[in-house]
């Protein structure tokens, strides 16, 4: 009988309390040697819980800049997840020596492309991890923070027969850069385009004609390094490619609200969480999912169970989702602000245009926002 989910979590704690550094210690993390074809030359690591069932799901997490698999994890609290709820995690790791950053390279073609690169590698290791672990192939989910969100985004693009369902924190639509400055310009403007013209770079990815992988989007609306705008984008490509009509469902209230789009069946295929005041990180809450730190930020939503949930992965603990009519804060009402590194500080709540992700386009400096995007990355001093 498995444990339940609470004494996992204080025994995972327990563990990263005795040992220094716990966050990136690999632990019972397993490495993928010769799972095939490898273009991209990405690490493979996988957690695979005692007694792994067959036809068990997977989920493929993707990491951001500067961070390790184990890392993210660790702090996401994928791994206290998958212990408890018997499915496997595949975690792919940028090598330094294909970005100096740890970032993963959404943005080159050569990464971004059906069957080259980086997006290959990880198609690879999920038909090895299908075909050697006896996964449930109709029963695979990918999500990633950032840089991995924007892979997340790359991955249900070229290989969406691959995926029931994706999840996309503080990452990008597919095709929105080509190139490092084009992705700065992206990550600073959205690069705003009509849905049906974001839906077609998607169709044009693979031959896969549908059904779409569901996708659920989560963003703060006080990120300065990805702007909120591009998760506003990404609801447009996958609202276009699942073809829903009509208005979504709105939930919840200024401090995250949720937006879900219905097929024609009923079932929600998109949903878009805007965290109020959360900077660039993964949300996470009380419940002793995940482990805060820089880039996991204690937002009171735990995003990784709502995420498991609506992958339809067992959780053993109830999952809080925001209730009541959608509303945006007014311009003198004042705001917990949540920086990337966790910090808090009651700020003015700035003019909301919604229709942009929360953030008027007039109100941005691009040539800052790149500043700022290049320091997080590592590639300016701040």
């Amino acid at each position: 009988m498995r444990s339940r989910l609470s004494d996992l979590v204080r025994q995972s704690q327990a563990r990263m309390s005795a040992a220094a550094g716990a966050a990136t210690d690999e632990g019972d993390l397993v490495e993928l040697a010769g799972f095939g074809p490898d273009p991209g030359s990405v690490r493979m690591l996988a957690y695979l819980p005692e007694g792994l069932p067959q036809g068990a799901p997977l989920v493929v997490a993707l990491h951001g800049c500067t961070q390790t698999a184990a890392g993210y994890a660790v702090g996401t609290g994928w791994t206290a997840l998958a212990e408890a709820g018997g499915f496997a995690l595949l975690l792919p790791e940028q090598r330094q020596a294909n970005n100096a950053n740890r970032c993963f390279n959404w943005f080159e073609a050569g990464d971004a492309t059906r069957g080259q690169g980086e997006v290959a590698s990880i198609h690879s290791a999920i038909q090895h991890m299908v075909a050697t672990r006896g996964i449930d192939p109709k029963r695979v989910f990918v999500t990633g923070l950032s840089a991995g969100g924007a892979m997340a985004a790359n991955l249900l693009a070229t290989y969406p027969e691959d995926f029931a369902a994706g999840a996309i924190i503080a990452g990008l639509p597919y095709g929105a850069a080509t190139s490092m400055p084009e992705a700065f310009e992206a990550m600073a403007s959205g690069r705003p385009r009509a849905a049906a013209d974001w839906a077609a770079l998607v169709r044009a990815a693979s031959p896969h004609r549908g059904p779409w992988p569901r996708v659920s989007i989560w963003q703060g609306d006080a990120d300065t390094t990805v702007r909120p705008v591009n998760g506003e984008q990404l609801a447009r490509q996958w609202a276009a490619l699942h073809g829903t009509t009509g208005a979504p469902v709105e939930s919840g209230n200024g401090a995250h609200r949720a937006l879900a789009w219905q097929d024609a069946g009923g079932r929600v295929v998109l949903e878009h969480h805007i965290i109020a005041g959360m900077a660039h990180g993964v949300p996470l809450d009380s419940s002793g999912i995940g482990q805060a730190g820089p880039f996991f930020l204690q937002a009171g939503i735990g995003s990784t169970a709502a995420i498991a949930e609506f992958f339809g992965l067992p959780v053993t603990q109830p999952v809080e989702r925001p209730k009541g009519q959608a509303r945006s804060a007014n311009g003198s009402t004042p705001r917990t602000v949540i920086d990337q590194e966790g910090n808090r500080a009651e700020q003015p709540a700035a003019e909301e245009d919604f229709s942009l992700g929360g953030i008027k386009l007039t109100s941005i400096d691009p040539n800052g926002v790149i500043r700022k995007a290049l320091t997080a990355a590592g590639l300016m001093k701040g």
